[in-house]
């Protein structure tokens, strides 16, 4: 059965296959190669990839970017396609769908939203209330960085702290569009703010949010 992790996985080698080598993404300073590159680094180099939360790794990572970057961009496309090799922990459907469901979610989305002509995916109410289960257990990792406070909530009115402090900024929207904010995609996520307006300005202007 398909997982949502492998579902959103196939639509970004779609895309990025689409779009092409250099198709301009959310991500400050990658083009979509880099972008693809990235995602198969994170599976296939472990130890370069632990440089996202480890900087004094950071050399090890650049080194493996650049590597991977130089590759045929196709071959890039069908490594994220085929996913991680055969022993990575990646392979365990259940660590692939807590890992990546929403990792592939948003690299879609900073394809598509950085293209001039895109449009809202229709997102069915399943996967909206899966990202939202997801949203909850790791808002307040994305959010600890926030210079205001800062609350999530649905539609119909559900909601979950991401960062306590004061003055209290809440953004209102889908899962999928609060992901994209807590996830530091602030102008590209459609939400409403509603707090103190220097508040608000300071929330969308900080580049802390996100893992």
């Amino acid at each position: 059965m398909s997982t949502f992790a492998q579902r959103e996985r196939l639509l970004l080698a779609d895309l990025l296959e689409a779009e092409g080598p250099e198709a301009p993404t959310l991500c400050e300073g990658w083009r979509t190669r880099d972008l693809a590159a990235h995602v198969v680094v994170r599976e296939r180099r472990p130890d370069a990839a632990a440089a996202m939360l480890i900087k004094q790794l950071g050399p090890r990572l650049d080194k493996a970017m650049e590597e991977f970057a130089a590759k045929p961009y196709e071959e890039l496309i069908q490594l994220i396609r085929t996913g991680p090799p055969r022993f990575s922990p990646f392979q365990l459907k259940q660590i692939d769908e807590a890992s990546n469901t929403i990792e592939f979610y948003v690299h879609t989305e900073d394809v598509r939203r950085a293209q001039p002509d895109w449009t809202p995916r229709e997102l069915d109410r399943v996967f909206q209330d899966a990202l939202w289960s997801r949203l909850e257990r790791a808002a307040r990792l994305m959010g600890r960085g926030a210079p205001t406070g800062l609350v999530l909530r649905r539609p119909d009115g559900q909601t979950v702290v991401a960062h306590r402090g004061t003055p209290v900024v809440t953004v209102t929207g889908e899962p999928s569009e609060l992901l994209l904010f807590a996830y530091g995609r602030q102008s590209a996520a459609k939400v409403e703010l509603d707090g103190d307006k220097d508040a608000i300005a300071k929330l969308h202007a900080t580049k802390q949010l996100g893992i």
